[in-house]
């Protein structure tokens, strides 16, 4: 009787992305229900420059945990990671922490070049990584017929 690690190791990775899957729903639940709280807050405190900071601050983080589940999703259908969604996700992250320094006028030029160059590290990294996921994917299609 011989143990196949194999396929306990791809059962446990599918339990674990599973278990992935349901945090980072809850994570958005609780996430979608924060961002309510913040816009009933908006509109009965009168506190607007403090209010749209945490509206745009909760709303850019759920388009990261939304581009993560992408990501695991894709996972489950291919039972691989595709770096283009990754990268999206870090672009998106990268994106915000930009949007939200720029919003608070707490953004030195420093930061700036250092945040644009990763940007465009992260955009030749996708640009890459998609051109390659075509080829791999004529490459499939070529052997099939």
């Amino acid at each position: 009787m011989k143990f196949d690690f194999v396929a306990a190791f791809n059962r446990a990775i599918t339990a674990i992305f599973g278990v992935m899957v349901v945090i980072i729903i809850l994570v958005l639940i609780v996430g979608l229900v924060d961002l309510f709280v913040d816009i009933r807050n908006l509109v009965t405190e009168n506190k607007l420059r403090e209010g749209y900071l945490e509206i745009i601050y909760d709303v850019l983080t759920l388009f990261v945990m939304i581009e993560l589940m992408r990501s695991i999703a894709e996972y489950f259908n291919s039972k691989r990671l595709r770096m283009t969604f990754i990268a999206d996700a870090a672009i998106v992250f990268v994106l915000r922490e930009v949007m939200i320094k720029l919003f608070e006028q707490k953004l030195v030029p420093e930061q700036m070049y250092g945040m644009s160059a990763l940007i465009l590290a992260l955009t030749v990294l996708r640009v890459g990584s998609m051109l390659l996921y075509q080829r791999d994917v004529r490459l499939t299609q070529g052997t099939k017929e």
